[in-house]
């Protein structure tokens, strides 16, 4: 039994026990609460991003804010180091399948400065995503890179092909559409004129491609011409068919680093310079009875340099209601026999070549008539010493043998 002077000392139900001996030390704890709590609010709202009042997620007079997808790739991030230093804002959307986080990292500590870059990790077959990415940014226009982008594996994987480019370029139109984003720059391919009869290749050359990765780019093509035509999408349409990409940046700051699984079905300039260093064996060459003149296929190689300054250009002259398409290339084919030459000089080493059979759908012949767009876009490119292309990608490649290093 408890004696009825302690059970004045026992709590009631729901109360704290109280002690006034511990008054001071509690008061202590919750004065530092409350400042911590207030000194986290106000560094919160110091943060660009706090309460959706990023400067990514508002318009500002006179900064024009562009969407990359795939803008950690290769040619992807080659345009989003130009549009920085042209002072756009850029965000670069990228789930790194093909890219290289490296690349962006570059980039970002070249324009450390609040506003200028950020990067969204994300799948662009993921509508969510994409839908989430363009309500919580304020784009004003999209450049269009994102996609897989070989030939030979396209043969091996055409649904992923037209999935990944066929499929997520409709998402980005829908989330396009819904958030009323009106400027896109399509990043197209010469595959999907297929094989024609006559050389050179104009924007009127019918189109039929002859492998998934041409055809699946086709598809895109067409969905996003008649979308343009919908009534009420006043579409601003730059769709840019470019050819065989060579180079890097010439002051060093970004190369082409492909994943090593990749390097059997990439750009013949990857191939050279693996082995160059001696990654692989040497270089294989495949196909040597097409109809050219040395047996080898003719391509036409346009620096990474000169592609982005039409994509720039491209945006410059994007106008409401109106598509514009676009050959991009020197309008001068070279033999695949030419380019290891070139690239034989350019290393200054003595690649060993073997030569195989064809590589399934592989065509002979393409180069460009760039007419059009430098009457249009006043573009010309520039640098089209094919060893001098290929000699600033290899000092790129010297100085970073294993890429960019890991993600």
């Amino acid at each position: 039994m408890i004696p009825l002077n302690r059970r004045a000392s026992l709590p009631r139900a729901g109360m704290e026990y109280f002690d006034a001996r511990r008054k001071p030390h509690n008061v202590g704890k919750i004065i530092a609460a409350l400042v911590l709590t207030a000194l986290c609010i106000f560094v919160l709202k110091q943060s660009p991003s706090f309460g959706g009042n990023s400067v990514f997620s508002r318009h500002e007079p006179g900064v024009t804010h562009v969407l990359v997808t795939g803008g950690a790739g290769y040619i992807g991030s080659h345009a989003s180091l130009r549009l920085l230093k042209d002072n756009y804002r850029v965000t670069i959307v990228d789930n790194l399948s093909r890219g290289n986080m490296g690349a962006v990292k570059a980039l970002q500590k070249l324009f450390p400065q609040p506003g200028r870059l950020q990067f969204i990790f994300a799948d662009l077959g993921d509508q969510k995503s994409v839908n989430k990415i363009f309500a919580e940014n304020a784009f004003d226009a999209v450049m269009h890179f994102a996609a897989v982008a070989y030939v030979g594996e396209s043969t091996l994987e055409p649904l992923r092909y037209y999935h990944n480019i066929t499929s997520n370029t409709l998402l980005i139109l829908e989330a396009m559409a819904s958030h009323g984003v009106k400027t896109l720059i399509y990043s197209s391919t010469c595959a999907t004129y297929g094989e024609p009869e006559k050389m050179p290749i104009t924007e009127a050359t019918p189109q039929f491609p002859i492998n998934p990765y041409g055809k699946a780019k086709k598809m895109a093509e067409d969905i996003i011409l008649d979308f343009s035509k919908s009534k009420g999408a006043d579409m601003a349409v730059m769709i840019l068919r470019y050819f065989n990409v060579i180079g890097s940046d010439p002051e060093g700051r970004l190369g082409e680093a492909p994943r090593p699984e990749l390097r059997e079905h990439g750009r013949i300039s990857g191939a050279c310079f693996d082995a160059a260093l001696g990654v692989i064996p040497g270089l294989k060459v495949k196909g040597t009875d097409y109809p050219t003149a040395d047996g080898t296929c003719i391509r036409d190689y346009i620096d990474v340099t000169d592609l982005v300054d039409a994509h720039v250009k491209a945006l410059n002259k994007a106008e409401p209601r109106k598509v514009g398409i676009y050959n991009v290339g020197t309008g001068r084919g070279r033999s695949v026999r030419e380019f290891v030459d070139a690239c034989k000089k350019a290393t200054g080493v003595d690649i060993k070549v073997e030569y195989l059979n064809r590589r399934p759908g592989d065509y002979a012949e393409v180069y460009s008539d760039p007419t059009k767009i430098n009457k249009e876009l006043n573009w010309t490119a520039q640098y089209t010493d094919l060893k001098e292309s290929l000699s600033v990608a290899w000092r790129w490649q010297k100085s970073h043998p294993h890429g960019y290093g890991t993600n």
